[in-house]
Protein backbone atom coordinates (compact mmCIF):
# COMPACT_ATOMS: atom_id res chain seq x y z
CA UNK A 1 0.00 0.00 0.00
CA UNK A 2 2.86 2.37 0.69
CA UNK A 3 4.66 1.51 -2.30
CA UNK A 4 1.14 2.55 -4.77
CA UNK A 5 0.93 5.65 -2.56
CA UNK A 6 4.67 6.82 -3.11
CA UNK A 7 4.14 5.74 -7.37
CA UNK A 8 1.02 8.06 -7.14
CA UNK A 9 3.01 10.68 -5.56
CA UNK A 10 5.45 10.48 -7.89
CA UNK A 11 3.19 10.60 -10.55
CA UNK A 12 1.66 13.47 -9.56
CA UNK A 13 5.18 15.39 -8.68
CA UNK A 14 5.92 14.62 -12.45
CA UNK A 15 2.70 15.80 -13.62
CA UNK A 16 3.43 19.24 -12.04
CA UNK A 17 6.88 19.17 -13.45
CA UNK A 18 5.67 18.58 -16.91
CA UNK A 19 2.37 21.32 -16.75
CA UNK A 20 4.23 24.01 -15.05
CA UNK A 21 7.91 23.50 -15.78
CA UNK A 22 8.96 23.11 -12.26
CA UNK A 23 12.03 21.20 -10.57
CA UNK A 24 11.67 18.61 -8.25
CA UNK A 25 11.58 20.58 -5.22
CA UNK A 26 9.42 23.61 -6.98
CA UNK A 27 6.94 20.79 -7.92
CA UNK A 28 6.75 19.63 -3.92
CA UNK A 29 6.39 23.12 -3.22
CA UNK A 30 3.44 23.35 -4.81
CA UNK A 31 1.71 20.26 -3.97
CA UNK A 32 2.42 20.91 -0.51
CA UNK A 33 0.61 24.81 -0.59
CA UNK A 34 -2.11 23.04 -2.61
CA UNK A 35 -2.66 20.57 0.12
CA UNK A 36 -2.33 22.73 3.29
CA UNK A 37 -4.60 25.25 2.22
CA UNK A 38 -6.71 21.87 1.23
CA UNK A 39 -7.11 20.68 4.55
CA UNK A 40 -7.51 23.82 6.00
CA UNK A 41 -10.50 24.82 4.29
CA UNK A 42 -11.72 21.09 5.01
CA UNK A 43 -10.83 20.88 8.31
CA UNK A 44 -13.07 24.89 8.61
CA UNK A 45 -16.11 24.02 6.35
CA UNK A 46 -16.94 21.12 9.27
CA UNK A 47 -15.59 23.16 11.96
CA UNK A 48 -17.37 26.65 11.18
CA UNK A 49 -21.00 24.32 11.12
CA UNK A 50 -23.33 25.62 13.63
CA UNK A 51 -24.11 23.55 16.36
CA UNK A 52 -27.74 21.54 15.91
CA UNK A 53 -27.71 21.56 19.67
CA UNK A 54 -27.61 24.57 21.85
CA UNK A 55 -28.25 24.88 25.72
CA UNK A 56 -30.58 27.58 27.47
CA UNK A 57 -30.61 27.99 31.20
CA UNK A 58 -33.67 28.99 31.85
CA UNK A 59 -36.42 29.36 34.89
CA UNK A 60 -38.25 27.38 37.50
CA UNK A 61 -41.00 24.82 36.75
CA UNK A 62 -43.83 26.97 35.59
CA UNK A 63 -42.11 30.66 35.23
CA UNK A 64 -42.32 32.82 32.64
CA UNK A 65 -38.91 32.07 31.56
CA UNK A 66 -39.62 28.17 31.42
CA UNK A 67 -42.68 28.29 29.17
CA UNK A 68 -40.61 31.06 27.40
CA UNK A 69 -37.99 28.79 26.94
CA UNK A 70 -40.22 26.19 25.25
CA UNK A 71 -41.51 28.18 22.56
CA UNK A 72 -37.75 28.86 21.70
CA UNK A 73 -37.61 25.31 21.73
CA UNK A 74 -40.87 25.04 19.09
CA UNK A 75 -39.43 27.50 16.67
CA UNK A 76 -35.71 26.37 16.76
CA UNK A 77 -36.99 22.78 16.04
CA UNK A 78 -38.72 23.48 12.84
CA UNK A 79 -34.63 24.58 11.88
CA UNK A 80 -33.53 21.40 13.06
CA UNK A 81 -32.04 22.83 16.25
CA UNK A 82 -32.65 20.81 19.61
CA UNK A 83 -33.30 23.55 22.09
CA UNK A 84 -32.08 21.99 25.22
CA UNK A 85 -33.59 23.40 28.41
CA UNK A 86 -32.21 23.30 31.72
CA UNK A 87 -34.61 24.68 34.81
CA UNK A 88 -32.70 26.89 37.47
CA UNK A 89 -33.79 29.16 40.60
CA UNK A 90 -33.92 32.65 38.01
CA UNK A 91 -31.94 35.28 36.56
CA UNK A 92 -29.01 35.01 39.24
CA UNK A 93 -28.56 31.36 38.78
CA UNK A 94 -29.02 31.66 35.20
CA UNK A 95 -26.19 34.26 35.21
CA UNK A 96 -23.95 32.28 37.46
CA UNK A 97 -24.03 28.92 34.76
CA UNK A 98 -23.25 31.69 32.06
CA UNK A 99 -20.14 33.02 33.35
CA UNK A 100 -19.06 29.68 35.15
CA UNK A 101 -16.95 27.67 31.94
CA UNK A 102 -18.04 24.25 33.75
CA UNK A 103 -21.52 24.48 32.85
CA UNK A 104 -22.56 23.85 29.50
CA UNK A 105 -24.94 26.39 28.23
CA UNK A 106 -24.77 29.04 25.71
CA UNK A 107 -27.79 31.21 26.38
CA UNK A 108 -29.97 32.04 29.09
CA UNK A 109 -32.63 34.72 30.22
CA UNK A 110 -31.25 37.63 32.77
CA UNK A 111 -33.12 40.13 34.79
CA UNK A 112 -31.39 43.75 34.81
CA UNK A 113 -29.32 43.98 37.81
CA UNK A 114 -28.36 41.25 39.01
CA UNK A 115 -24.73 41.08 38.29
CA UNK A 116 -23.18 42.45 41.12
CA UNK A 117 -20.46 40.90 42.37
CA UNK A 118 -20.19 38.53 38.69
CA UNK A 119 -17.11 39.00 36.16
CA UNK A 120 -19.52 39.66 33.08
CA UNK A 121 -16.52 41.21 30.87
CA UNK A 122 -17.22 37.48 28.67
CA UNK A 123 -20.85 37.74 28.02
CA UNK A 124 -22.66 39.36 25.35
CA UNK A 125 -26.51 40.39 24.95
CA UNK A 126 -28.82 39.97 22.28
CA UNK A 127 -30.84 42.21 23.16
CA UNK A 128 -34.21 43.25 26.13
CA UNK A 129 -36.50 40.88 24.75
CA UNK A 130 -39.20 42.16 27.53
CA UNK A 131 -40.54 44.23 30.75
CA UNK A 132 -39.91 42.00 34.19
CA UNK A 133 -42.55 43.73 36.19
CA UNK A 134 -42.12 43.56 40.31
CA UNK A 135 -45.77 42.48 41.97
CA UNK A 136 -45.63 43.11 45.50
CA UNK A 137 -48.88 42.02 47.28
CA UNK A 138 -49.96 42.74 50.71
CA UNK A 139 -52.56 41.88 53.13
CA UNK A 140 -54.58 45.48 54.64
CA UNK A 141 -57.41 46.90 54.97
CA UNK A 142 -56.34 49.93 53.90
CA UNK A 143 -54.16 50.58 50.75
CA UNK A 144 -50.24 51.88 51.56
CA UNK A 145 -48.40 53.58 48.86
CA UNK A 146 -44.82 53.43 50.55
CA UNK A 147 -42.89 50.27 50.79
CA UNK A 148 -41.41 52.14 53.96
CA UNK A 149 -45.03 51.16 55.35
CA UNK A 150 -43.94 47.53 55.37
CA UNK A 151 -41.83 48.23 58.28
CA UNK A 152 -41.96 45.63 61.02
CA UNK A 153 -43.86 43.26 58.78
CA UNK A 154 -43.42 39.53 57.52
CA UNK A 155 -42.50 40.00 53.81
CA UNK A 156 -41.86 37.08 51.46
CA UNK A 157 -38.48 38.48 48.95
CA UNK A 158 -38.09 35.42 47.17
CA UNK A 159 -35.24 32.29 47.45
CA UNK A 160 -31.35 33.56 47.17
CA UNK A 161 -30.60 33.06 43.11
CA UNK A 162 -33.81 35.03 41.96
CA UNK A 163 -33.93 38.54 40.07
CA UNK A 164 -36.80 38.36 42.67
CA UNK A 165 -34.64 38.47 46.01
CA UNK A 166 -31.79 41.02 44.58
CA UNK A 167 -34.54 43.63 43.45
CA UNK A 168 -36.36 43.77 46.57
CA UNK A 169 -33.06 43.46 48.72
CA UNK A 170 -32.12 46.93 46.68
CA UNK A 171 -35.76 48.32 46.77
CA UNK A 172 -36.04 47.91 50.39
CA UNK A 173 -32.95 48.98 51.33
CA UNK A 174 -33.65 52.33 49.52
CA UNK A 175 -36.56 52.82 51.76
CA UNK A 176 -34.71 51.78 55.40
CA UNK A 177 -35.28 48.35 55.44
CA UNK A 178 -32.42 46.00 55.97
CA UNK A 179 -31.73 42.01 56.52
CA UNK A 180 -31.91 41.36 60.71
CA UNK A 181 -34.08 44.75 61.84
CA UNK A 182 -37.75 44.83 63.12
CA UNK A 183 -38.42 43.70 59.54
CA UNK A 184 -38.64 39.93 58.83
CA UNK A 185 -37.22 39.00 55.24
CA UNK A 186 -38.68 35.25 55.06
CA UNK A 187 -36.56 34.09 51.90
CA UNK A 188 -39.58 31.28 50.14
CA UNK A 189 -39.99 30.18 47.11
CA UNK A 190 -42.84 32.20 44.71
CA UNK A 191 -44.78 29.27 45.17
CA UNK A 192 -44.94 29.21 48.56
CA UNK A 193 -44.67 32.64 49.01
CA UNK A 194 -48.21 33.25 47.05
CA UNK A 195 -49.54 30.23 49.09
CA UNK A 196 -48.38 31.84 52.99
CA UNK A 197 -50.14 35.54 52.20
CA UNK A 198 -53.56 34.67 51.83
CA UNK A 199 -52.80 32.27 54.46
CA UNK A 200 -51.73 34.89 56.99
CA UNK A 201 -48.18 33.56 57.91
CA UNK A 202 -46.44 37.04 55.57
CA UNK A 203 -48.06 39.89 55.30
CA UNK A 204 -46.71 41.07 51.90
CA UNK A 205 -45.11 39.03 49.10
CA UNK A 206 -42.29 40.33 46.35
CA UNK A 207 -42.95 38.10 43.05
CA UNK A 208 -41.74 37.88 39.49
CA UNK A 209 -42.14 36.64 36.24
CA UNK A 210 -38.91 34.84 36.54
CA UNK A 211 -40.29 32.91 39.68
CA UNK A 212 -43.53 32.88 39.28
CA UNK A 213 -46.29 31.35 37.05
CA UNK A 214 -48.69 34.00 35.88
CA UNK A 215 -51.89 32.00 36.92
CA UNK A 216 -50.53 32.72 40.83
CA UNK A 217 -50.40 36.47 39.96
CA UNK A 218 -54.06 35.92 38.44
CA UNK A 219 -54.95 34.39 41.83
CA UNK A 220 -53.31 36.75 44.29
CA UNK A 221 -55.40 39.67 42.35
CA UNK A 222 -58.53 38.22 42.86
CA UNK A 223 -58.07 36.93 46.56
CA UNK A 224 -60.20 38.93 49.00
CA UNK A 225 -58.28 41.04 51.12
CA UNK A 226 -55.45 40.67 48.87
CA UNK A 227 -53.50 44.42 47.17
CA UNK A 228 -51.31 44.60 44.56
CA UNK A 229 -49.05 47.53 45.67
CA UNK A 230 -48.95 50.54 43.61
CA UNK A 231 -45.59 52.19 43.22
CA UNK A 232 -46.43 55.88 43.47
CA UNK A 233 -42.98 56.82 43.01
CA UNK A 234 -42.13 54.58 40.51
CA UNK A 235 -40.56 57.94 38.50
CA UNK A 236 -38.32 58.67 41.48
CA UNK A 237 -37.27 54.42 41.96
CA UNK A 238 -36.17 55.06 38.44
CA UNK A 239 -34.18 58.01 38.28
CA UNK A 240 -32.41 56.10 41.60
CA UNK A 241 -32.39 52.52 39.89
CA UNK A 242 -31.46 53.14 36.66
CA UNK A 243 -32.23 49.51 35.32
CA UNK A 244 -35.63 50.10 36.30
CA UNK A 245 -38.84 51.27 34.47
CA UNK A 246 -41.88 52.99 35.00
CA UNK A 247 -45.01 50.64 33.74
CA UNK A 248 -48.58 50.95 33.91
CA UNK A 249 -51.13 48.30 34.59
CA UNK A 250 -54.55 50.01 33.25
CA UNK A 251 -57.69 49.80 35.20
CA UNK A 252 -59.60 46.70 34.45
CA UNK A 253 -56.91 45.47 32.17
CA UNK A 254 -56.98 42.04 34.05
CA UNK A 255 -60.69 41.34 34.05
CA UNK A 256 -63.11 43.64 32.62
CA UNK A 257 -65.75 42.66 33.82
CA UNK A 258 -65.34 42.57 37.59
CA UNK A 259 -62.70 45.85 36.73
CA UNK A 260 -59.52 43.96 38.17
CA UNK A 261 -57.48 46.29 39.05
CA UNK A 262 -59.84 48.32 40.48
CA UNK A 263 -57.85 51.26 39.59
CA UNK A 264 -54.55 51.95 37.16
CA UNK A 265 -51.42 50.53 39.03
CA UNK A 266 -47.95 51.85 38.88
CA UNK A 267 -45.02 48.79 38.22
CA UNK A 268 -41.17 49.29 38.26
CA UNK A 269 -39.65 46.61 36.05
CA UNK A 270 -36.05 46.26 34.96
CA UNK A 271 -35.82 44.72 31.54
CA UNK A 272 -34.83 40.96 30.51
CA UNK A 273 -31.99 40.38 28.15
CA UNK A 274 -31.39 37.33 26.35
CA UNK A 275 -27.41 36.72 27.31
CA UNK A 276 -24.86 34.20 25.32
CA UNK A 277 -20.97 33.35 25.80
CA UNK A 278 -19.24 35.09 22.98
CA UNK A 279 -18.70 31.52 21.05
CA UNK A 280 -22.43 31.44 20.30
CA UNK A 281 -22.27 30.30 16.20
CA UNK A 282 -23.71 33.47 14.22
CA UNK A 283 -26.69 31.78 12.55
CA UNK A 284 -27.81 30.88 15.94
CA UNK A 285 -27.59 34.41 17.03
CA UNK A 286 -29.94 35.31 14.35
CA UNK A 287 -32.46 32.39 14.70
CA UNK A 288 -32.48 32.57 18.07
CA UNK A 289 -33.68 36.36 17.62
CA UNK A 290 -36.03 35.51 15.17
CA UNK A 291 -37.63 33.30 17.66
CA UNK A 292 -37.32 35.88 20.43
CA UNK A 293 -39.19 38.74 17.65
CA UNK A 294 -41.67 35.86 17.17
CA UNK A 295 -42.54 35.23 21.04
CA UNK A 296 -41.93 38.20 22.43
CA UNK A 297 -43.22 40.98 19.74
CA UNK A 298 -46.48 40.98 19.83
CA UNK A 299 -48.21 43.43 21.69
CA UNK A 300 -49.22 42.49 25.44
CA UNK A 301 -50.68 44.73 28.62
CA UNK A 302 -47.42 46.20 29.43
CA UNK A 303 -45.99 46.41 26.00
CA UNK A 304 -46.20 47.93 22.16
CA UNK A 305 -46.22 45.56 19.12
CA UNK A 306 -42.89 45.17 17.71
CA UNK A 307 -41.14 47.04 21.12
CA UNK A 308 -39.03 43.65 21.67
CA UNK A 309 -36.43 42.26 21.40
CA UNK A 310 -34.59 45.54 21.39
CA UNK A 311 -30.95 46.44 21.39
CA UNK A 312 -30.73 48.48 24.53
CA UNK A 313 -27.34 48.34 26.04
CA UNK A 314 -27.37 48.12 30.12
CA UNK A 315 -24.98 46.03 31.33
CA UNK A 316 -24.17 43.47 28.94
CA UNK A 317 -22.43 44.73 25.61
CA UNK A 318 -24.75 44.14 22.55
CA UNK A 319 -23.00 40.97 20.19
CA UNK A 320 -21.97 42.27 16.75
CA UNK A 321 -23.84 39.22 15.43
CA UNK A 322 -27.02 40.60 16.89
CA UNK A 323 -25.94 44.34 16.29
CA UNK A 324 -25.85 43.38 12.20
CA UNK A 325 -28.92 41.56 12.72
CA UNK A 326 -30.72 44.49 14.27
CA UNK A 327 -29.74 46.71 11.70
CA UNK A 328 -30.23 44.11 8.19
CA UNK A 329 -31.88 40.85 9.54
CA UNK A 330 -31.26 37.85 8.36
CA UNK A 331 -28.20 37.59 5.71
CA UNK A 332 -29.62 36.79 2.20
CA UNK A 333 -28.89 33.37 2.18
CA UNK A 334 -30.55 32.61 5.23
CA UNK A 335 -33.44 34.80 4.05
CA UNK A 336 -33.95 32.93 0.80
CA UNK A 337 -33.01 29.20 1.51
CA UNK A 338 -33.53 26.79 4.52
CA UNK A 339 -31.16 26.87 7.39
CA UNK A 340 -29.38 23.82 7.05
CA UNK A 341 -29.18 24.37 2.92
CA UNK A 342 -28.42 28.71 3.82
CA UNK A 343 -25.70 27.16 6.34
CA UNK A 344 -23.75 25.01 3.74
CA UNK A 345 -23.93 27.42 0.85
CA UNK A 346 -22.59 30.07 3.13
CA UNK A 347 -19.74 28.19 4.73
CA UNK A 348 -18.61 27.04 0.84
CA UNK A 349 -18.93 30.55 0.25
CA UNK A 350 -16.68 31.75 3.17
CA UNK A 351 -13.88 28.53 3.43
CA UNK A 352 -14.35 27.57 -0.23
CA UNK A 353 -14.28 30.55 -2.81
CA UNK A 354 -11.12 32.53 -0.84
CA UNK A 355 -9.50 29.46 -0.64
CA UNK A 356 -9.44 28.95 -5.00
CA UNK A 357 -8.87 32.94 -4.84
CA UNK A 358 -5.90 32.17 -2.69
CA UNK A 359 -4.81 29.17 -4.85
CA UNK A 360 -4.74 30.77 -8.03
CA UNK A 361 -2.63 33.50 -7.48
CA UNK A 362 0.05 30.91 -5.18
CA UNK A 363 0.08 28.36 -8.19
CA UNK A 364 0.41 31.18 -10.99
CA UNK A 365 3.63 32.74 -8.64
CA UNK A 366 5.26 29.79 -7.71
CA UNK A 367 5.97 28.26 -10.92
CA UNK A 368 6.61 32.19 -12.15
CA UNK A 369 9.42 32.45 -9.25
CA UNK A 370 10.74 28.55 -10.24
CA UNK A 371 11.19 29.71 -13.90
CA UNK A 372 12.63 32.97 -13.24
CA UNK A 373 15.21 31.71 -10.86
CA UNK A 374 15.83 29.01 -13.45
CA UNK A 375 16.40 31.49 -16.25
CA UNK A 376 18.36 33.77 -14.20
CA UNK A 377 21.00 30.72 -14.08
CA UNK A 378 21.08 30.04 -17.71
CA UNK A 379 21.92 33.62 -18.10
CA UNK A 380 24.06 34.03 -16.13
CA UNK A 381 25.74 31.40 -17.63
CA UNK A 382 25.45 33.17 -20.60
CA UNK A 383 27.11 36.45 -19.08
CA UNK A 384 30.38 34.59 -18.41
CA UNK A 385 30.61 32.79 -22.07
CA UNK A 386 29.56 36.20 -23.69
CA UNK A 387 32.03 37.99 -21.37
CA UNK A 388 34.93 35.13 -22.41
CA UNK A 389 34.11 35.33 -25.90
CA UNK A 390 34.66 39.18 -25.93
CA UNK A 391 38.13 38.61 -24.42
CA UNK A 392 38.32 35.87 -26.70
CA UNK A 393 37.78 38.53 -30.28
CA UNK A 394 39.70 41.48 -28.50
CA UNK A 395 42.50 40.39 -26.02
CA UNK A 396 43.35 37.57 -27.12
CA UNK A 397 47.25 36.11 -26.87
CA UNK A 398 48.49 32.98 -27.27
CA UNK A 399 49.67 33.29 -23.40
CA UNK A 400 45.53 33.65 -22.33
CA UNK A 401 44.80 30.68 -24.12
CA UNK A 402 44.66 28.39 -20.68
CA UNK A 403 43.48 31.27 -18.89
CA UNK A 404 40.32 31.39 -20.74
CA UNK A 405 40.41 27.55 -21.40
CA UNK A 406 39.73 27.44 -17.56
CA UNK A 407 37.41 30.03 -17.38
CA UNK A 408 35.06 27.88 -19.69
CA UNK A 409 35.77 25.21 -17.86
CA UNK A 410 34.40 27.06 -14.85
CA UNK A 411 31.39 27.48 -17.34
CA UNK A 412 30.91 24.32 -18.45
CA UNK A 413 31.22 22.62 -15.06
CA UNK A 414 28.77 25.14 -13.65
CA UNK A 415 26.19 24.08 -16.30
CA UNK A 416 26.51 20.35 -16.16
CA UNK A 417 25.53 21.01 -12.42
CA UNK A 418 22.39 22.61 -12.85
CA UNK A 419 19.19 20.95 -12.56
CA UNK A 420 16.80 21.77 -14.64
CA UNK A 421 13.15 20.65 -15.88
CA UNK A 422 11.84 19.63 -19.61
CA UNK A 423 10.25 22.87 -19.75
CA UNK A 424 13.75 24.34 -20.06
CA UNK A 425 15.39 21.05 -22.18
CA UNK A 426 15.97 23.39 -25.69
CA UNK A 427 17.31 26.62 -23.62
CA UNK A 428 20.07 24.09 -21.95
CA UNK A 429 21.18 22.43 -24.53
CA UNK A 430 21.29 25.54 -26.53
CA UNK A 431 24.06 27.32 -24.00
CA UNK A 432 25.71 23.67 -23.82
CA UNK A 433 26.10 23.84 -27.96
CA UNK A 434 26.84 27.25 -27.48
CA UNK A 435 29.76 26.75 -24.78
CA UNK A 436 31.20 24.17 -27.15
CA UNK A 437 31.08 26.26 -29.70
CA UNK A 438 33.43 29.11 -28.49
CA UNK A 439 35.80 26.39 -27.06
CA UNK A 440 36.30 25.31 -30.81
CA UNK A 441 36.87 28.32 -31.73
CA UNK A 442 39.03 28.60 -28.91
CA UNK A 443 40.73 25.88 -30.02
CA UNK A 444 41.19 26.76 -33.80
CA UNK A 445 42.60 30.20 -33.04
CA UNK A 446 45.12 28.29 -30.81
CA UNK A 447 45.88 25.78 -33.85
CA UNK A 448 46.67 28.74 -36.25
CA UNK A 449 49.64 29.93 -37.54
Amino acid sequence: MGAIRKTRFTRLQAMFQEVFGLGPAAALSTISLISLVTIFAVFWFFHSAPPNTITITSGPKGSIYQRNAEKYAKILARNGVKLKIIPSEGSVDNLKKLTDPKFRVDIGFVQGGVSKGLNIDKLVSLGSISYEPLFVFYRGAVPIDLLSQLIGKRLAIGEVGSGTHTLSLALLAANGIEPGGVTALVELDSDAAAEALPGGKVDAVFLMGDSVSTERIRMLLRTPGIRLFSFTQAEGYTRRINYLNRLELPKGSIDLGKDIPAHDVYLISPMVELIARPSLHPALSDLLLEAATKVHGRAGILQRRGEFPAPLEHEFRISDDAGRYYKSGKSFLYRILPFWLASLANRILVVFVPMVVLLLPGMRIIPSLYRWRTKSRIYRSYRALLALEQDLMVHYAPEKREELLGRLDDIEKVVNGMKVPAFFAEQFYVLRGHISFVRGRLMNDAQSP
